[in-house]
């Protein structure tokens, strides 16, 4: 991809990830729901008895091998950061919090609490997935798949596959045990135009100043 070289791009897209990965802890734990990719990987890590980082890298590499096959110009460094990072970064930040935070802090009864955590939570996760969608440097297996899926029909229906594509992911998720809430919708209705909005401030941003 053209953007590789520029240092910029590759420092966002990392820090990017790792905010998803520490958002991610916390929305999982205030139990409000997740994105719907989330939703679906934490209800088959949690089947199959496995941490959540090394389920995502797994079902990442099936993934891949798709994409692959079909299409290699979604794949790029924030494609490799995307499959490593968010998971394990997330097992990390839990595991930081199941050290520090009172155990039972997050119950249903602390709703105040609760909610007030997850805004910024909720507004940092949007942010950051945005961004790393923005930069340019590749994009997930399971969103590649999802522009794969798109290409094959009429491009114009891409918002319509995609939304049946995130549903069918929750209610996978959702079968599995996992919470479909507020943040699994909120997402799914967000990230678009925050994408847009993300990409055109990055875009102004990364046409000035040096490049490497």
């Amino acid at each position: 991809m053209k953007h590789y070289k520029d240092k910029r791009r590759i420092i966002a897209v990392f820090i990017a990830v790792i905010l998803m990965g520490l958002s991610l802890s916390f929305l999982i734990r205030l139990n409000f729901g997740t994105d719907p990719a989330s939703t679906m990987n934490l209800g088959i890590a949690n089947k199959l008895g496995i941490d959540f980082g090394t389920w995502l890298l797994i079902s990442n590499g099936l993934l891949l091998i798709v994409v692959l096959k079909f299409d290699r110009s979604h794949i790029g460094i924030g494609t490799l950061a995307n499959m490593v990072l968010i998971g394990y970064s997330s097992d990390f930040f839990t595991w930081i919090f199941d050290m520090v935070i009172p155990e039972g802090l997050f119950t249903k009864e602390n709703i105040i609490l609760r909610i007030a955590v997850l805004i910024p939570s909720l507004i940092i996760f949007i942010f950051a997935a945005a961004t790393y969608m923005s930069v340019e440097l590749g994009t997930s297996p399971y969103d590649a798949v999802a522009f794969i899926i798109a290409s094959k029909f009429d491009k114009r229906h891409f918002r319509l596959i995609r939304i049946c594509y995130d549903v069918a992911a929750a209610v996978i998720g959702k079968l599995l045990g996992s919470t479909i809430g507020v943040v699994t919708v909120v997402v799914a209705l967000a990230l678009g135009p925050v994408i847009a909005f993300v990409k055109e401030k990055l875009d102004k941003y990364f046409a000035n100043g040096p490049v490497g």
